[in-house]
């Protein structure tokens, strides 16, 4: 059903259901007022609101005391406490829990003129209290049923806790690993980025928003935050036409098409214009051209600082342009709240811009049901029995197990074979923080599990847990700066000689889950602290080695590469972290995760994406001495280990592509076959170039995959329609060209293991 359809049904229905019930009660702190106002759906009330109440809609706090204890007397919090009292606040972030909201929400419901319910939002990123995997982690599955089942049970334990709104999913793409955000999204295609934010909306919305466990999306950051200069956070970002409407859009515009039911612009500057306040991309590409019409709300006070970006001479002008732009809801600059109402009597403002933005936002609050049942979210029985139930548990290891990489297995050093006796070494072996990673402000510190923990249950093999080398020199928070140890070598020697005595070593390093995310940018991608150290240390008297890495982005795993048989992506897991990953190591499940991301040989070689530009230039003369080519001297070009790529405990074999010319597109097959010994899952993906173009395209670009599990000796042949839609490109000014001639189509196990057939379209030849 439309969303047009859908609030006009809600409309007409509110002329019943939107008299908003007050119960007149006594309070310590305060008194009930007045009956409610009687109104007839969002028009009439919109008609009833004074301009005051319209920009108390676009006004949101976040939360600024306990509302279960005394309300707020004096400074910011008592004056926010009058707003709130007054009907000037649309909306509240991080408060969360039952209680909580339910107070807050009495007070705007039960003491306002109008009575309208607050939205109540919150960073559900990849899980409540029960933590998934890292949202790039969970991209590496490839399997969007089970991206969309884990954002589903976020959902559902954020919404038995009160919530109603998650400013997720993050939807930017980047390729460049430096940047500490990239843990948050997809990776770095398009393609790939568009199929997971459609999942993660109808995860987190379901088919009905009004369901009580389903919750708002957010789709961000709107748009180019994943390519910031040099990867550095919150810097600006500079994206031509043919970029931004090839590589950025589309994961936003699938999300629109999916009816997510909220946007949220960014930090960054696009060419000169904070995004904020970039009216291109809001009023004419977001709410113009793809007709989106939902909330589009500011990031954390980026509507003031727009003033600091050099882009307005005070707040007040920074209104003017943000609300002008498209800005509906102004998250915790308080601009609007000061400024708006000014504007509109100078003239500055047309009152139309005020109301579209309130209605926006009203509509939102009908979607949710919250205007017929504005408590609905609030139901402590519900939200005791629905968190980290079993159920939720078993869902969120099997996405850990999926999100897992195999990167290298040579030698079969996995699975582990029984009776061995082998040590576990590393600063993350016993660690049950880090695993959760970064965005998990809801969860309690300390719950993952841990991998010691894990393969502890294992008892066929001799263990030895041995820390190592200490990775933080200082307990861990989200707000600060992680200390990582240089200095203090204790254990090294321990490891090394236990590791002299086993038959086997399983090595757990990486970066610290706050090592990633937001405000963690890294100029170098190798091991953090003393780490390389120790693995050479351990490696120079026991190479047999088993290499677990967790981390929040594609590292440099260059030396690793030459010297370890057996290498793990295993990211930042989540609460069964250490289930999942013996469930691996164990051979109890068969790794089938492909690489979202490319992972590099060097940092110097950042950006790295495997849908580059072909250059001029792009190999070595015949002479090979002669260096005119598009090239380091001191690196190759390639990535260590390409987007796509991932390794299984079975082989596949890939033969008899074939591709019929349909005339206005192409259908390709091709034979897929499990020549191992055991059952295992691949992802079967499709590239494709267009060879001379009007505007130069990639050397490849991913236009279809599928994931297919095969038992050993069996065969599926694979098909894949390739229509206007995926063989067409946007130019620099966003329109639409499909055009004629050659077409390399690639099929395969990754972005560099493709078999390959060129075609030609022909369309002009058939009219």
């Amino acid at each position: 059903m439309g969303r047009i359809l859908i609030l006009a049904i809600l409309t007409i229905s509110c002329i019943v259901s939107c008299n908003t019930p007050k119960i007149i009660e006594n309070n310590k702190n305060r008194v009930m007022i007045h009956t409610p106002i009687k109104y007839d759906g969002v028009e009439s009330l919109l008609k009833l609101m004074t301009l005051d109440e319209k920009i108390g809609q676009m006004n949101q706090y976040s939360g600024f005391w306990n509302a279960t204890g005394p309300s707020p007397k004096d400074g910011d919090a008592a004056i926010k406490y009058k707003n709130l009292r007054s009907g000037l606040v649309g909306s509240m972030l991080n408060v969360r829990g039952v209680k909580e909201i339910k107070e807050i929400q009495k007070i705007a419901v039960e003491e306002t003129r109008l009575g309208i319910p607050l939205l109540f939002g919150f960073d559900v990123i990849h899980g409540y209290k029960t933590i998934a995997p890292i949202p790039i982690a969970e991209s590496a599955s490839w399997d969007m049923e089970a991206i969309k089942l884990s954002s589903k049970i976020a959902a559902k334990e954020a919404a038995a806790s009160g919530l109603n709104w998650t400013f997720a999913p993050m939807v930017d793409i980047s390729r460049d690993a430096r940047w500490g955000r990239v843990m948050e999204g997809a990776g770095e295609d398009p393609y790939l980025g568009s199929k997971v934010a459609v999942a993660r909306v109808k995860g987190f919305q379901g088919d009905d928003l009004s369901d009580p466990l389903t919750i708002a999306a957010c789709a961000k950051h709107f748009a180019g935050y994943g390519f910031a200069e040099a990867g550095r956070e919150y810097n600006t970002t500079v994206i031509s036409g043919d970029i931004l409407h090839n590589i950025v859009l589309p994961p936003f515009k699938a999300c629109v098409d999916a009816g997510v039911a909220t946007f949220m612009n960014g930090f960054n500057q696009l060419n000169g214009i904070p995004v904020t306040g970039h009216k291109q991309l809001q009023r004419k590409i977001l709410k113009g051209q793809w007709g989106f019409e939902g909330v589009m709300v500011s990031d954390w006070g980026s509507i003031g600082e727009m003033k600091v970006h050099g882009f307005a001479a005070n707040e007040k002008e920074a209104g003017l342009k943000a609300i002008i732009a498209g800005s509906d809801m102004d998250m915790e600059s308080y601009v609007y709240e000061k400024h708006l109402k000014t504007l509109v009597k100078e003239g500055q403002v047309d009152i139309e811009l005020i109301n579209d933005a309130a209605r926006r936002i009203l509509n939102l609050k009908h979607e949710l049901g919250l205007f017929k049942d504005p408590y609905k979210y609030c139901n402590e029985e519900r939200e005791s029995n629905v968190i980290g139930s079993d159920e939720i548990l078993l869902a969120i290891r099997d996405m850990a197990r999926k999100s897992v990489v195999l990167l290298k297995n040579e030698n079969a050093g996995l699975p582990i074979k029984a009776n061995k006796t082998v040590a576990v070494i590393g600063p993350l072996v016993s660690e049950k923080n880090s695993p959760l990673g970064s965005w998990r402000i809801a969860a309690k510190d300390h719950t993952a599990i841990s991998v010691e923990e894990g393969l502890s249950q294992y008892t066929d093999i001799d263990w030895t847990f041995l820390q190592g080398v200490q990775l933080t020199t200082e307990s861990t928070n989200f707000v600060l700066e992680t200390k990582i140890n240089e200095v203090d070598k204790t254990g090294i020697q321990q490891a090394v000689d236990k590791a002299k005595e086993v038959d086997q070593v399983i090595m757990v390093l990486g970066e610290h889950g706050y090592q990633s995310g937001e405000a963690r940018s890294r100029t170098k991608l190798d091991l953090p602290g003393l780490q390389q150290e120790l693995l050479e240390a351990v490696h120079a008297v026991n190479p047999n080695i088993v290499l677990i890495i967790m981390s929040g982005r594609p590292l440099d795993l260059s030396w690793a590469d030459e010297n370890i048989p057996t290498i793990v992506q295993a990211w930042q897991l989540g609460t069964e972290s250490g289930n999942a990953l013996a469930d691996i190591i164990m051979g109890e499940y068969n790794p089938s995760g492909k690489l979202p991301m490319s992972f590099p040989r060097s940092v110097g070689q950042m950006p790295l994406y495997y849908n580059h530009q072909s250059t001029g230039r792009p190999t070595q003369d015949a002479n090979p001495d002669l260096v005119f080519w598009s090239h380091y001297i001191d690196e190759k070009n390639t990535a260590l280990y390409p987007f796509g790529h991932g390794e299984s405990y079975t082989n596949f074999e890939y033969s008899n592509l074939k591709v019929t010319n349909t005339g206005t597109g192409f259908t390709a097959t091709i034979d897929l076959t499990n020549t191992g010994d055991v059952a295992g899952e691949e992802v079967t993906q499709l590239y494709i170039r267009d060879v001379s173009a009007s505007l130069a395209r990639p050397v490849k670009e991913l236009k279809g995959f599928e994931k297919n599990m095969l038992k050993p000796s069996e065969s599926k042949t694979i098909t894949f329609v390739l229509t206007d839609k995926e063989l067409g490109f946007f130019d620099n000014e966003g329109n639409y060209h499909v055009e004629d001639g050659k077409f390399d189509i690639m099929v395969g196990g990754s972005s560099e293991k493709v078999m390959n057939v060129s075609v030609e379209r022909k369309t002009k030849m058939l009219e």
